[in-house]
Formats: structure tokens, C-alpha cells, sequence
């Protein structure tokens, strides 16, 4: 991998230092001596394909955000604030849907006529918000910014095969690349394969997407006002190609609340009329509300707690395996997830093997590494490997009780295995450093992140632990997984595909340069007044906020 490809302390969602004395007593009394976890059950929750349709339009609808965006440059943005908000002003060549399946959008049609060829028909009639219309010159310069090393895109690295992309027609684009790539089309339903106008990045050039210029796009809603510190709003764009689509509301206002109480409070009080990744320390309030409803839907997220140092005594996998035996991770979701959520036996969600065949499934289901929560076992692996008090240093950074839980959670369970942890808070902007500078990680052996994918494909994620890989932060290596992945990337059938991606991940799970802690769903808190969302991750590249409208 030749690029950056992270998220921000705020998507990796670390932990609170401060509050690690409080969390202590709901660790040890949750996840801390549980002597049959296997019977504890995991509070009821039902999945949302999609809350009641819209009875009407709206004038307007306000919305929270954890975080401001820095930009909302599609270059730049890899997080959940700028992509939520972007996913309703910028558009893809294609779209990836809330029932993670991918279709056309901007592209009406696709062909792959060689193995390193795809050829995309440009949908005409489509109009950018500025009123010109869009052509394959577009398409073009949007998708080379890419490729281009001095725009520094954190979407490189699916470009990383391309070698080249060309206007073949007034409304076709061909991309070639250097060798067969069966990610490459599948990205350009995400942030890759964003459109904007070539004129607009022309003139814009280092300002685009910053607050007084913002963006130029095809979206249902069109960039309006960015007031820094407070809050973004985006308008209908009535011009808009997809009447399906259409933006039921005038106007979408996004708030940005930083602090998780003052986000439940707006929901309460009706300040604002809903927003994503609700607290999970406020699921039993806000399921219980008059205020609106709390609803969950498909995710592809795991929390995982990354293993930075393979240098100390987490370098052996033995050692590795030990401290995830030892971590109740049923407890954690108990405590820290509110109940919402499952053990996480792999790096990435069930989901992602969709277009997997069933042998397949069921093949790499019975293979599949488990770790049952023992710590007895646990500390006797780790004694056979040699550890007898030694350091591990976990880092953490402010940010909520889930994190804090977790974090306290991991700790014990070094403990219970014989290591000696120690809990590094850094700032949030320190903690950021962590996923972009490796200097940053000199010291560190473990830290949290919660990994999205943007494709409904293991390989998004089992691709980032590759040797050598931006984002294998530990430096893990392993001739057998890179062989796996490498042959993966290069099979566009989907049985091959699928059975080399299994084959990695047998061997990811075994080495464990990641521990998988859990699943959650995606969360999302609807106000009383609006109705439509289909909660779904893919809300990071859907336009959801179109479908929002006035509930009957």
C-alpha cells in the first residue's frame, strides 16, 4: 500500500482517560469475573431496514455530528463527519445501497472487457449545482486527483494499480490498470469514485472544500454555509437527475456537539432532530423516549485493539492469543455497548461475505480461529511464552464511557495474564498522530480503533494488514497472508476471490496482528417530527439525508 489511509481518533474512538477510575467498577463487576460468560444475553435489539416512509416534504431538518469536518474535500475525507455530510452532496460513478449491494449512479453501465479494463458509460443530462452539465472531462479529473501525488489523497490506495484514466467518448472513461484489480470497480461506489466539476477544482485548487468555497457536486442536496465551530447546511438542489432520490427536505443543517450528553440532551429536549452513531450509554433512555426513536442497522465495523509493537512481548502470537482469551469481551459489550452488539470472531462482519458461495461460507465458518474467553488457559499460554511481567503500554485519548470500558477491560485482562500494562492517555490530536506518523507508535503495544470497510469485501480490510501496508501499523509480515491476499486482488470469480480471502483471513486470525474485540449495528436517533432513513454504514456514501421527510 502506498498511501494514508486512516481515521481520525474520533472514528477510532479512544479512550477517556480521566474517567478510568469510574470505569473501573463497571468493568470488574461487568466484564471482569463473569465465571460463565456464555450465559449472559446480550440486551434484545432488532435490525431497521428502513424506519416508515415519509408522509411529506419538509421545510427543514437539523442534525448532529460528533466532530466538524476539516474539509469536505472528497480527497481528504475518510471519516464519519465529512462523509455523512458528503454522501448528500457529491456523487459516485456508482452507489453503494443500505442493503450493501452496489448499482449505477453516475456510470449507467460498466464493462470489463480485459482483465486490466473497465470501460464506464457517463449518464447524460446530469447537471452540477452550478448548472453545468457534466461531461467525461469530469469524471476524468476528479477520479486522477487520485492518482496524483501531490494532491496526497487519502483514496490512493484503490488506486493504487491504475495506470491510467482517459475520455474514450464525449460520455465514456476508461481506466486501465497495471495488473487485475477485483476492488478497484467495487470502490468506485464509495468516496473513490466521486465527481466533481474539473472547473471547480480548477479554480478552487488548495481552497476546495474549505468552508468559504466548499463544494461543486451532483448530490440531491448542494453545499450551502459552513459556520466554523458550529454548524454546516446544505440546500436542496432542484435540478437534481434522480427523481427517486429527490431531497424531501428544503434544507439540512448539520450541528456539530462534540460532547456525548450534550447530543442526548438535544435529542430529548428536540434541538435537533437526529443523528448517527448515538451513545451507547444512551441506548436504554432513548429507547424508551417520547422524544423520537432509536433505531439500528447494518454495520461492517469492528472494534479492534491494534497490536503496534511486534518488537515486545506481544511479538509472539502465542502472547497475543493469550491476551485475547483473557479479555471478556462479552462484559464489554455488556458494559460498554450497552448490550447492543456481538463477540467479533473475526476482523471483519459476516456481511462482507455476501457474494461468497454457500461452500465457501461454510467452509471458512468451521475454520475460523475462536477464542473463548479462559483466562486460565490464557495465562498458561502466556507463561509458556515467556511472560513474566513485563511492560505493554496502551494508548487511549477522551472520548466516551465505551471506549473507557474497553480500554480498562484490556488492561485487566494483561494483568490476568502476567504482563504489567500501563495506560498512556494522549491528547486528541497526539492520539491522531498514532494512525500517520510511525514515530508517533515508538512505545505503544496496543491501541483501539473501530474499522469500517467502504466495500461490501473482506478484502478492504484483510488488504490493510498486507507487508508493508499504510495501515499495518504493528509491521506485521506474513509470506502466507500476503500470497492470499495477492491472489484475492487478482481474482475477479467470486468463488476464487472468496476462498483466497478466506485463506487470509485463517492466517490473520491465527497471528492476530489485530485482536477482534465486537460488532455493533449502526445506531441512528430520529426525532419525532422526521421519518425515511435506512439505517446502514452505508450512509457514509448514500445520500440518506434526501429520503428524510415529515412523519405522518
Amino acid at each position: 500500500m502506498s498511501s494514508a489511509r486512516t481515521r481520525t481518533p474520533l472514528t477510532r474512538r479512544a479512550l477517556n482517560a480521566a474517567a478510568l477510575a469510574a470505569a473501573t467498577m463497571l468493568v470488574t463487576s461487568a466484564c471482569g469475573g463473569t465465571a460463565n460468560p456464555e450465559k449472559d444475553q446480550a440486551t434484545a435489539y432488532k435490525i431497521t431496514d428502513r424506519t416508515p416512509a415519509a408522509a411529506g416534504n419538509l421545510d427543514s431538518f437539523t442534525w448532529s455530528t460528533f466532530a466538524e469536518p476539516t474539509t469536505i474535500d472528497y480527497a481528504y475525507s475518510f471519516d464519519y463527519p465529512p462523509n455523512q455530510i458528503l454522501a448528500n452532496v457529491c456523487e459516485s460513478l456508482l452507489r453503494w445501497n443500505p442493503d450493501l449491494t452496489t448499482s449505477p449512479n453516475l456510470a449507467t453501465s460498466y464493462t470489463n472487457p480485459t482483465p486490466t479494463t473497465w470501460v464506464y458509460q457517463i449518464r447524460p443530462g446530469v447537471r452540477f449545482h452550478d448548472g453545468t452539465k457534466l461531461t467525461a472531462d469530469d469524471v476524468v479529473a476528479s477520479l486522477r486527483r487520485n492518482l496524483d501525488p501531490e494532491t496526497a489523497s487519502v483514496w490512493a490506495y484503490p488506486f493504487r494499480n491504475v495506470k491510467s484514466v482517459d475520455k474514450t467518448g464525449p460520455l465514456e472513461v476508461t481506466v486501465t490498470l497495471t495488473q487485475p484489480d477485483a476492488t478497484f470497480n467495487k470502490y468506485l461506489a464509495a468516496s473513490p469514485g466521486t465527481v466533481e466539476s474539473a472547473a471547480t477544482l480548477a479554480k478552487s485548487g488548495k481552497n476546495y472544500g474549505n468552508p468559504q468555497t466548499g463544494v461543486n457536486c451532483t448530490g440531491p442536496f448542494a453545499f450551502d454555509t459552513w459556520t466554523a465551530g458550529q454548524s454546516l447546511t446544505l440546500k436542496r438542489f432542484d435540478d437534481y437527475w434522480n427523481p427517486a432520490l429527490k431531497a424531501k427536505s428544503g434544507q439540512a443543517k448539520f450541528v456539530f456537539l462534540a460532547d456525548p450528553t450534550t447530543r442526548v440532551n438535544a435529542f430529548q429536549s428536540g434541538e435537533v432532530d437526529g443523528g448517527w452513531m448515538v451513545p451507547p450509554n444512551a441506548y436504554a433512555q432513548l429507547g424508551k423516549t417520547q422524544a423520537g426513536t432509536l433505531y439500528f442497522g447494518r454495520n461492517t465495523s469492528v472494534a479492534d485493539e491494534v497490536v503496534a509493537n511486534l518488537k515486545g512481548p506481544l511479538g509472539d502470537p502465542r502472547v497475543r492469543q493469550a491476551l485475547l482469551m483473557a479479555t471478556d469481551r462479552k462484559g464489554i459489550v455488556k458494559a460498554g455497548a450497552g448490550g447492543v452488539g456481538e463477540v467479533a470472531d473475526s476482523l471483519v462482519t459476516d456481511n462482507l461475505w455476501a457474494g461468497a458461495p454457500d461452500a465457501t461460507r461454510k467452509k471458512l465458518l468451521e475454520e475460523l480461529p475462536k477464542y473463548p474467553y479462559d483466562p486460565a488457559k490464557a495465562k498458561a499460554l502466556a507463561a509458556e511464552a515467556g511472560v513474566n511481567g513485563q511492560k505493554v503500554v496502551i494508548a487511549t485519548s477522551p472520548l466516551d464511557s465505551q471506549t473507557t470500558i474497553i480500554t480498562q477491560a484490556i488492561a485487566q485482562a494483561a494483568t490476568a495474564i502476567g504482563l504489567k500494562p500501563e495506560i498512556d492517555s494522549l491528547s486528541a490530536e497526539k492520539y491522531t498522530t498514532l494512525f500517520t506518523d510511525p514515530a508517533a507508535r515508538e512505545g505503544i503495544d496496543l491501541f483501539l480503533t473501530f474499522w469500517y470497510t467502504s466495500i461490501t469485501d473482506p478484502l478492504d480490510m484483510y488488504g490493510s494488514l498486507q507487508t508493508g501496508a499504510y495501515s499495518n501499523y504493528g509491521n506485521w509480515s506474513d509470506p502466507a497472508f500476503d500470497a492470499a491476499v495477492d491472489k484475492a486482488i487478482a481474482s475477479y470469480d467470486p468463488g476464487l476471490h472468496a476462498e483466497a480471502n478466506a485463506e487470509a483471513q485463517k492466517v490473520a486470525l491465527r497471528e492476530l496482528p489485530w485482536l477482534p474485540l465486537y460488532t455493533q449495528p449502526v445506531s441512528v436517533f430520529l426525532g419525532k417530527k422526521i421519518t425515511g432513513v435506512q439505517p446502514s454504514i452505508a450512509y457514509l456514501y448514500y445520500p440518506w439525508a434526501a429520503e428524510i421527510g415529515a412523519k405522518g
